[in-house]
């Protein structure tokens, strides 16, 4: 049966209309998991990835808040805080699905490293806005008293950015490899994988956040997936979106993605780095699919979604 790998958007995790706590996370997940569930009953092997976006900007602003009560924790850890609790919402929903439908099989999260390149030019250029929002005074106090680079982010204050550095190997990808093959469920590089850089042999956390599409096409690639899935809240890629000649694509070539991303079809931060990312699995041999979380199993078959394909 094929080995696919999941990267869930972060409707998969937070709607829109949901609150942000523990609670509402659980009820959208658990809605999620449902259509997860569904995917394994057909007997696909699954990895999941999934983003962490607000969650880790919460566990941030939380340490913020409490600076004078508990120390905070450097970014890479709150990026593995995230990965826990997440993982944890999501091994319990999908447990529990799959034993609604008869299912005995077991769910487990993997706290995950991501090597990427302290030469990558993205350490140059921070451009990831995390963590709370500042008036320009305390923002220029951060920074001089912690070297944070601090932008202007859409008129709504001052953050602080990190690098946004390629992924170029998955530490655990043996350990995820051995427990997919072994039948088990892999809740994996969550967030994008905890960034690590090597020094002096050593791994070493460094802050920075790691595409979670970039790095579930790195995974896929690495533990030899048959398919790499990318669910977000479209059925499928269209190019011209908004326009009257908006046109929804049932598959692509790499060259006609290129081509479609050279032209501008795709939006930066939203569409463009998923399409970026199926391209990479797919010039590594694999079938990448970007479709809507409602419509994944109907994607599967081939009945929705965008095919990316050598």
């Amino acid at each position: 049966m094929s080995k696919i790998v999941i990267a869930l958007g972060g409707n998969a995790l937070q709607a829109k209309n949901s609150k942000p706590t523990s609670e509402g996370q659980l009820e959208v997940v658990r809605h999620t998991c449902g259509r997860l569930a569904e995917i394994s009953a057909k007997g696909y092997e699954m990895s999941i990835v999934h983003g962490n976006g607000p969650q880790v900007g919460r566990i941030l602003l939380a340490f913020e808040t409490a600076k004078d009560v508990t120390p905070a924790m450097p970014f890479d850890v709150c990026g593995a805080m995230s990965q826990g609790y997440i993982g944890y919402h999501l091994q319990n929903s999908i447990a529990n699905e799959l034993a609604a439908r008869g299912i005995q099989k077991t769910v487990g999260t993997l706290v995950t490293q991501v090597l990427v390149d302290e030469a990558d030019p993205a350490f140059q250029k921070p451009s990831k806005p995390v963590g709370a929002f500042y008036d320009k005074e305390t923002a220029d106090k951060i920074a001089a008293e912690r070297g944070y680079t601090m932008v202007e982010d859409a008129g709504r204050g001052w953050r602080q950015v990190v690098p946004s550095p390629k992924p170029v190997d998955v530490v655990e990808k043996d350990m995820v490899n051995t427990l997919v093959d072994s039948g088990y469920v892999v809740i994996t590089v969550g967030g994008g994988g905890i960034p690590v850089v090597k020094k002096d042999g050593r791994l070493v956390g460094t802050p920075a956040v790691i595409d979670k599409d970039f790095a579930s096409a790195k995974l896929a690639e690495l533990i030899g997936a048959d398919m790499l899935v990318i669910l977000t809240a479209v059925d499928r890629v269209a190019i011209n979106w908004g326009k009257p000649d908006q046109k929804a694509l049932a598959e692509m070539t790499v060259d006609e993605a290129e081509k479609y991303c050279g032209e501008g079809h795709f939006a930066p931060g939203s569409m463009l780095p998923k399409v970026q990312a199926a391209m990479s699995f797919a010039k590594a041999g694999g079938t990448a699919i970007i479709a809507s979380l409602e419509n994944a199993a109907a994607a599967l078959r081939g009945e929705s979604g965008t095919r990316i394909v050598k």
